[in-house]
């Protein structure tokens, strides 16, 4: 008995580490353009556009304030259309970037906003196009707080994955949900739960510490 939880806990976290971490870096692949647009076409922006801005910013809100299991069922014939199924872990990767991709653009126009506008102010001058202020002043100088977004991104995915497990998602969610909860394995659920907890850790601190080290503004 003991062996076969063992293995599942096993399983569960190679699915959560494998759904959270795909979905993550698909996120970011969507959500970075989507963020750099945001930011660009803002009234303070270096490609003002108030149409774009209005119209990515509600799609982005709109998106971010629909619950996750809702937007999970709701967009079940999507998930289907894309992987061929709606359970299982490759398919909870489908509403997980759906989900996530509206967060993490909103992250990353932040990021960008901390950035120092004196230094676009100095590209501009120097006759640097948009392109290259995005590529070779914004998103490096924003990437310490790229990293930390990242991080707080990653948190954020987890636990919607866990979550999906009550619909038919893997991982660790589904093992709490389906020993812990409904098989009232009470150890389990523990265990799970101190399990993400460890994942959540090893990857906040790894991200702060990379972030701190690429971080020019922080004396060593």
């Amino acid at each position: 008995m003991y062996d076969k939880i063992i293995g599942l806990l096993i399983s569960g976290t190679g699915e959560t580490f494998y759904m959270v971490v795909v979905s993550t870096l698909i996120s970011y692949i969507l959500g970075i353009p989507l963020g750099i647009v945001v930011y660009v076409t803002d009234k303070n922006g270096i490609s003002k556009n108030s149409f774009v801005n209005k119209i990515v910013g509600l799609v982005i809100n709109l998106v971010r304030s629909i619950p996750f299991l809702i937007l999970l069922v709701a967009i079940l014939p999507f998930t289907r259309a894309i992987v061929g199924t709606t359970i299982g872990s490759s398919a909870t990767i489908v509403p997980l970037v759906v989900a996530a991709t509206p967060f993490v653009a909103r992250m990353v126009e932040a990021s960008l906003k901390e950035v120092d506008h004196g230094v676009v102010e100095a590209a501009q001058a120097m006759g640097s196009t948009n392109l290259q202020i995005i590529c070779k002043v914004l998103v490096p100088e924003a990437r310490p707080s790229l990293l930390v977004g990242m991080t707080i991104a990653f948190t954020t995915i987890l636990g919607y994955s866990a979550m999906a497990g009550f619909v038919g998602g893997g991982g660790l969610g589904a093992i709490a949900v389906n020993y812990g909860y409904y098989r009232y394995q009470t150890g389990v659920m523990l265990t799970t739960v101190a399990m993400l907890v460890i994942i959540v850790q090893i990857f906040q601190e790894g991200g702060l510490i990379l972030a701190s080290k690429i971080d020019k503004r922080i004396k060593r």
